[in-house]
């Protein structure tokens, strides 16, 4: 390197090489093909040519009604598949009348809390014809649940429905926060759900095992793999544990990763996924079922990489990491509007939003050739860099137990991380455009969104109407089942869809399983 030269690093801090040459290619590279073991180029032969991915904008906020206005507006403006943003309440198992939900209903997402609530979320939208992703984890179940109800409602079998519930609990220990169960329940909610979807809902992802949120939480790309597909293997083992056969449950298993800034490196992370996936798959769980071996996975862009200062730069940022994720072959995309540092996104922010993938999708020509930066050799070299660091992280998880037994550890090395990519923008050896680098004077803003302020008195008014209607008697008696189940071994998705379906409340479905599992109580880390 000359004098005066900087000097690139990866995110994990390894040095960026100033040329990748022929060497740095692993050998197997160039026979690797695009829809075949270990399915880096892909995970089908044809790439976008015969299907373009997913856009899904991932939506919610105050009532449900609201909602399925925004709903109806992305689906008129091209989206091709709906991706539902539940309020904290909702995640955390509380109706919105509880005095613990006040001041947050509708705040961060769409409050559900009912059979009637759901209703609302998809009036008109024909559920058979619609793929719906759910961002929910602790209360997979009872969402899942009420989805199906709301698809009986419509006279739609549950075996036609298609979509994803995240139903990723791990991550949420690790990085996030919105659990309720101790692991041991909450695991075993999971695998009933495998186990439920199996035969009731065949085409339903089980899962969608969280890359993304142990990255906004600050961790490198190598961390974000490795950690990822640790949970994974938790999970894998956990169904396997409550009798389920790996190609059973496997080809419904789902990802979902960080679309972050650096192209390059994030393509190759992509690459190394599923890679390794296939690999752990077919070489540790014996998976013989090739759709058991290919890791799909939905993207969105970052969040926590989104500026508050000059936010238009931020659809540039998209842009970016939205072709990130399509050069390295996601299933389905959620770009992040410009205003979402600042509030939740208006209805012009999200179509820009949406017609960058559109773009990207029809102008680019991207979509055009499967995997074109394979071959790379930068692209090449670093898929193989990162999956053999992160294959040492797994092996380090797997010493300590596992990724349950884990957590602390990853917690741990999460933070590190984060403390060194905030050091660096502090030092200004990491630019950030407007905020460290290149700052102008505040600029007027357009009108941020708002929610109506009155959501949470109006749901909670909603929530003890019903109470009052319902035929209580039916409700005690599902809930009293609910919670003897709970007690016992018996899958719990029929008593859950049972106990929705008599006009049991999410808050009261959580309250009995608190009861019989306890609540989780973290241990603090440093």
């Amino acid at each position: 390197m000359s004098s005066g030269e900087r000097q690139p690093e990866t995110s994990w801090g390894e040095p960026v090489k100033r040329v990748y040459v022929a060497v740095d290619v692993p050998a197997d590279a160039a026979r690797e093909t695009p829809g075949e073991f270990p399915f880096t180029r892909g995970i089908h032969a044809s790439g976008y040519r015969s299907r373009l991915w997913t856009m899904r904008q991932y939506a919610g906020f105050g009532s449900a009604t609201e909602t399925n206005k925004r709903y109806r507006f992305l689906l008129e403006q091209g989206q091709t598949g709906l991706s539902v943003a539940f309020d904290l309440p909702t995640q955390m198992g509380h109706d919105p009348d509880a005095p613990i939900a006040r001041g947050e209903v509708g705040k961060v997402g769409v409050s559900i809390a009912s059979l009637e609530d759901m209703q609302d979320l998809f009036e008109g939208i024909p559920l058979d014809r619609v793929s719906t992703s759910m961002t929910i984890n602790a209360t997979a179940a009872i969402l899942l649940a009420l989805y199906v109800a709301v698809a009986r409602r419509q006279g739609i079998e549950p075996s036609r429905l298609s979509g994803t519930t995240q139903n990723d609990i791990l991550k949420e220990y690790i990085a996030r926060g919105t659990y309720i169960f101790p692991p041991g329940p909450s695991m075993r909610l999971i695998t009933d759900l495998f186990a439920y979807c199996r035969t009731a809902v065949p085409k339903w992802n089980t899962i969608s095992i969280s890359g993304y949120h142990v990255r906004e939480a600050g961790c490198t790309a190598v961390q974000e793999v490795a950690f990822t597909l640790a949970n994974g293997i938790a999970y894998v083992e956990a169904a396997r544990r409550a009798g389920l056969e790996v190609d059973a449950f496997a080809p419904q298993l789902s990802f979902f990763f960080n679309a972050h800034n650096d192209l390059i490196e994030e393509v190759a992370k992509f690459r190394a996924a599923r890679r390794l996936w296939a690999r752990i798959m077919r070489e540790r769980f014996g998976a013989r079922d090739a759709r058991s071996q290919t890791l799909r996975f939905h993207a969105q862009t970052a969040g926590s990489m989104l500026t508050a200062q000059q936010p238009e730069n931020n659809i540039v940022r998209v842009t970016v990491q939205a072709l990130a994720a399509v050069l390295g072959g996601c299933q389905s995309l959620h770009t992040n509007s410009m205003d979402e540092a600042l509030a939740l996104p208006t209805e012009r922010a999200v179509r820009i939003a949406l017609r960058t993938q559109q773009i990207l999708a029809h102008e680019s020509g991207v979509a055009g050739t499967v995997d074109p930066l394979g071959g790379a050799y930068a692209v090449e070299r670093l898929t193989r860099d990162i999956e053999a660091a992160a294959e040492d992280y797994i092996r380090r998880i797997d010493e300590q137990g596992g990724a349950v037994q884990a957590i602390g550890f990853m917690q741990r090395e999460i933070q590190e991380a984060a403390y060194r990519w905030q050091r660096e923008v502090e030092d200004k050896r990491r630019v950030v455009v407007g905020v460290n680098d290149f700052v102008t004077d505040d600029e007027p803003r357009a009108a941020l969104f708002a929610v109506d302020p009155g959501v949470s008195e109006a749901l909670a008014e909603r929530i003890a109407r019903l109470r009052k209607h319902r035929d209580s008697a039916r409700a005690a008696r599902a809930l009293d089942a609910l919670e003897h189940g709970a007690r016992g071994t018996a899958n719990l998705m029929p008593l859950l869809v049972d106990a929705v379906e008599q006009a049991a409340t999410l808050g009261e479905i959580c309250e009995r399983l608190r009861a019989v599992f306890g609540v989780h109580q973290p241990s603090v880390t440093f």
